[in-house]
């Protein structure tokens, strides 16, 4: 009987079928693969701060140039991820992500989303990302190196506290960072 169903064209077709669907939706090869990204990053200045206790007697001008409103490093979940995270205010007011160094595995449907959760560490944090608020910005556009996510006008970057690279496929992250006000 098992020797029939071994020899039968029709089992071969299905053990064809299943291995080509677990290849496609798997894509083993992504954990060798790198794609390295060398956008240039904005030179950017911190926002000055307040002495405090003080109010500026006259509006202050907004700075000429972009200003990083927000930062954090990744922290590592499902695959180790390193880098910095930042957002940029650009002097006509549009905002930019922007991932200096990033270091993390290449996997198959990768994004970058900003989430209004907080980042946790560990397994707690794999999947917490799209249990609240999110925005799409983008495919990763590589697993290392430096790139510039463009935000649209519509998505207020004062609703989001982290940023991960999010795997759609698996609803895992690869890793996140928080979105600390510059200057706290």
């Amino acid at each position: 009987m098992i020797r029939r169903i071994l020899t039968a064209p029709v089992t071969w077709i299905v053990v064809a079928v299943v291995g080509a669907g677990a290849l496609y939706w798997f894509q083993p090869w992504r954990l060798f693969t790198d794609t390295v990204v060398a956008e240039t990053l904005t030179p950017v200045s911190s926002p000055a701060p307040r002495p405090s206790g003080s109010a500026p007697s006259t509006p202050a001008a907004p700075p000429a140039g972009p200003v990083v409103i927000a930062e954090g490093a990744f922290v590592t979940h499902e695959h180790d991820t390193s880098g910095t995270a930042r957002m940029v205010r650009n002097p006509d007011g549009s905002h930019q992500l922007e991932l200096a160094g990033l270091d993390t595995s290449d996997g198959p449907d990768l994004r970058v989303w900003l989430s209004d959760q907080p980042v946790r560490t560990g397994v707690a944090g794999w999947k917490v990302f799209d249990d609240g608020k999110y925005a799409e910005l983008g495919k990763l556009k590589g697993n290392h190196g430096d790139q510039v996510y463009r935000l649209d006008a519509d998505v207020d970057p004062e609703s989001f506290r982290s940023v991960t690279i999010w795997c759609k496929r698996f609803a895992v992250s690869f890793g996140a960072a928080a979105l600390d006000t510059a200057g706290s």
